[in-house]
């Protein structure tokens, strides 16, 4: 990271003041780009520098007595293995963690929750921590030592401090926020495919079966109606493969990052006009490559879209459309089948894949509208920001 080599000078309050801004602004940029152990690099070593500290350090806790996160500034990556592995919660640490106070010590081997270090550690003196906070949680802390100005820690780098720690939860609590956020994707994505198992594959295994059984009824007393009720097994047990197979290809998930989203929207509705003998057409122009969750949020949409067309509105023709506009990137799914209510159908009890489609939407930034009527087919449109 550029950061990294990033130096602020401090000469007065107000140059410390703006430079605190600037650095605050930066570090809510991050948060929406960068892992959140990167994040936590740039508070760790911003706080570091404005400061005036000759170590910091940020800890995030595990369920487990150690530390899920831990960054620190100050300390090279020889010192860093020397000192051996992760701390545990306990001396001033877990104080810190337990009570959820500032400290703020002239000398923290003087106080009555320091316990010592390991040998290779580097001896501090002054101390400031502050805990890092969501609401009355106390998620982690992140401290300093060895002011390099005289006079230790002062009530003004407490405050400065705590506002890292805010961003510090911020960062964290986005993280958490995507990987929950992750988690209800892939059960959603389950869901819908298992929709598709009992739409498709279990409905045409089930008439498979019961035009077996009369085949095997009128074997002896039948043999030409015999033949034609083998001709459908053989046709239903084709179809059926075929759908089989289309929900295997679903299953594998679409190389976003090396085909991109035209190639894999294109490869994925070749599969579905071939399963179903829909005419399905693909238009797209102009697209620029998008953020990787960009891509997966409309590639899902479009998904969700082609299987109400096929599995609800018995469409005959879908009509694929994916293009660049100045600001923009729009996909349209148009389709000649039955049609629907909008409103009724996303507030009704089916309406679970029309609200999924309209937060992955909101997710990427953009909007979905459905214009629909019973009888006169459906059209889906999202726009999303371009780059």
């Amino acid at each position: 990271m550029e950061r990294a080599s990033t130096v602020w000078v401090v000469d007065t309050d107000l140059d410390r003041d703006a430079t605190l801004h600037a650095v605050s602004s930066a570090v809510l940029a991050v948060t929406r780009h960068l892992s959140v152990h990167e994040v936590f690099q740039v508070i760790v070593r911003a706080a570091a520098q404005l400061l005036d500290a000759r170590y910091a350090a940020l800890g995030i806790p595990d369920d487990q007595g150690s530390f899920a996160e831990f960054v620190v500034e100050g300390i090279s990556d020889e010192e860093w293995e020397a000192i051996g592995p992760l701390p545990r919660q306990h001396g001033m640490l877990a104080v810190m963690l337990a009570d959820g106070k500032v400290h703020r010590h002239s000398d923290i081997r003087r106080e009555p929750g320091f316990e010592g270090w390991p040998q290779a550690h580097p001896i501090l003196k002054d101390f400031l921590g502050v805990p890092i906070r969501s609401g009355d949680d106390v998620l982690g802390i992140i401290f300093l030592s060895n002011k390099r100005a005289p006079g230790g820690f002062t009530e003004r780098d407490e405050e400065l401090l705590t506002l890292f720690g805010a961003h510090a939860a911020i960062a964290l609590t986005n993280a958490r926020l995507y990987e929950r956020h992750q988690e209800l994707t892939v059960v959603q994505e389950r869901n819908r495919l298992a929709r598709e198992l009992h739409d498709a594959v279990a409905q045409k295994l089930f008439s498979l079966r019961l035009t077996a059984q009369a085949a095997a009824a009128l074997a002896d007393r039948d043999p030409v109606r015999t033949r034609r009720e083998l001709v459908q097994v053989e046709r239903l047990a084709a179809e059926a493969l075929e759908e089989l197979r289309a929900v295997i290809f679903e299953l594998r998930p679409a190389d976003l990052a090396g085909d991109g989203l035209a190639d894999s929207l294109r490869k994925h509705l070749e599969v579905l006009a071939r399963v179903h003998g829909t005419e399905v057409t693909f238009e797209t122009s102009d697209v620029p490559p998008l953020g990787e969750d960009c891509e997966t949020a409309l590639f899902r949409i479009a998904q969700e879209g082609l299987y109400n067309a096929l599995r609800h509105a018995h469409a005959t023709v879908i009509r694929v459309r994916l293009r660049g506009a100045a600001d923009r990137v729009v996909l349209e799914i148009e389709d000649d089948g039955a049609g629907f209510d909008p409103v009724a159908r996303e507030t009704g009890r089916d309406g679970l894949g029309l609200v999924s489609m309209r937060e992955r939407a909101v997710a990427a930034g953009g909007s979905l509208t459905i214009a629909s009527d019973p009888g006169t087919g459906t059209v889906v449109r999202v726009e999303v920001p371009r780059g």
